[in-house]
């Protein structure tokens, strides 16, 4: 709100009137750190050259005081996940309590194109997060898909069950994907039955 004060002819009093519009410059959410610029213009561009160890694979992004940025135990290279099951480690990034945002490099293959590596951004807002964090990631999150430029992915998950599954989470990628992350779909399904 702004205050204006008017002078009427005779200067002896003014009238205060209160604006109700918002200001032109006036923006809500948190501002984008400039290193989430940085992960994502490695993530997006991979050299031919680079060595694949040193692939980044699963950045989370938290907004703190203010300012959405990763730390560097929540950026994973593929040399930090070995062997590892990446679809079921990105699954597990996912706390039941606290929303945050996750950038994915996939690795899928489909029926027409085969292999296929393309960026995925998923805004976890789980439903028993804080109704507050919950509020500020939805408003932060326009800042930070300005960034994001050019992600073909976009996925706002509220539940695990959504995405928790490679048959879930191929769904969203598109139709006729056989395998994520070098595993059949229904893998999760066989391994759940042998137990």
């Amino acid at each position: 709100m702004t205050l204006q004060h008017f002078d009427c002819c005779c200067h002896y009093f003014s009238v205060a009137c209160f604006s109700l519009t918002s200001e032109p410059n006036m923006t809500s959410g948190a501002k984008v750190s400039d290193r989430v610029k940085d992960l994502y213009n490695s993530m997006k561009v991979v050299k031919s050259d680079a060595d694949p160890k040193e692939r980044l694979r699963l950045v989370v992004f938290h907004i703190k005081d203010g300012i959405i940025d990763a730390t560097d135990d929540k950026i994973f290279r593929q040399k930090d996940l070995g062997k590892e099951d990446v679809f079921k480690f990105m699954t597990n990034l996912l706390e039941p309590k606290s929303c945050c945002y996750l950038l994915y490099d996939c690795h899928y293959e489909t029926k027409e194109c085969g292999k296929k590596e393309e960026l995925v951004y998923i805004m976890w807002a789980p439903d028993i997060a804080k109704v507050k964090d919950k509020m500020n990631y939805a408003s932060s999150e326009s800042a930070i898909k300005k960034v994001f430029t050019g992600v073909k992915h976009e996925l706002q998950v509220n539940d695990i069950a959504d995405c928790g599954t490679r048959p879930a989470f191929a769904d969203q990628l598109g139709k006729n994907v056989l395998t994520l992350e070098g595993r059949s779909l229904c893998s999760d399904e066989q391994s759940a039955e042998s137990k």
